[in-house]
């Protein structure tokens, strides 16, 4: 198991946002979480990357406690995450924002080689690597959100909302991506409100309804389940 929640429950001040969820995720995975706003998908990310701490139960990768660990410690575990509305460093170039995703490495080679591989995956960070990260489209800020992340070489990579504000056809290109990522051995936890895609882009999934898991299974499933596609799916 590379990552496992066991009844965690986390607050916002006195807001109860997870209410003792348990999630697993398998190494190879592509997990998703779906629901309505405000479900606590982006706070279980944010529990997960340290960016909040749990009032109950346990965050366990690869066997161990990370609970309680700062985000830049989680990060050296392996585990990064590419926050909702992308957050790149606008008056910084592509490369600049590029860099900043390895400032915990230390194997020169090694971050030249992931350059490579992102520019591979995006040529078109590529062809603006000069560019300031500010005068990008929505769907080459998405990209380079999630190049930076790769930067630092995660096991397990989260998204949280990749598909936000992109018209249809970009959002399948960053999610052929996505794929690709997967395949080339990184364990992906996606969070979506566009629940066809993103089920239709993963291995399982779990339903959020106000901080509590509402339903799980395989994401193929889901899709047919009448629940979700009354709920989520607009059917």
């Amino acid at each position: 198991m590379l990552l496992k929640l066991e009844n965690v429950k986390t607050y916002y001040g006195n807001i109860r946002a997870l209410k003792g969820i348990s999630i697993e995720i398998e190494e190879g995975e592509i997990v998703c979480l779906i629901g309505a706003n405000g479900a606590g998908k982006s706070t279980s990310l944010m529990t997960i990357s340290g960016v909040l701490t749990p009032v109950e139960g346990e965050v366990l990768y690869q066997g161990q406690s990370i609970t309680g660990l700062r985000p830049d410690k989680i990060v050296q575990q392996g585990i990064c995450q590419v926050p909702e509305g992308r957050m790149i460093f606008p008056l910084l170039t592509v490369s600049e924002n590029l860099d900043l995703g390895a400032y915990l490495r230390k194997d020169k080679n090694g971050v030249k080689a992931d350059l490579d591989r992102v520019f591979s995956l995006f040529p078109v960070l590529s062809d603006r690597r000069g560019q300031h990260g500010g005068t990008l489209s929505g769907g080459e800020q998405q990209m380079l959100a999630i190049g930076r992340a790769l930067m630092a070489r995660p096991r397990l990579l989260l998204l949280d909302e990749p598909s936000l504000g992109l018209a249809p056809i970009i959002v399948d290109s960053i999610f052929d991506i996505i794929r690709q990522i997967n395949q080339d051995g990184t364990t992906i936890l996606l969070v979506e409100q566009n629940a066809q895609v993103a089920l239709r882009f993963s291995h399982r999934g779990y339903v959020l309804e106000t901080g509590e898991i509402a339903l799980t299974g395989k994401a193929s499933d889901l899709l047919k389940n009448e629940e979700v596609r009354k709920a989520y799916l607009g059917e």
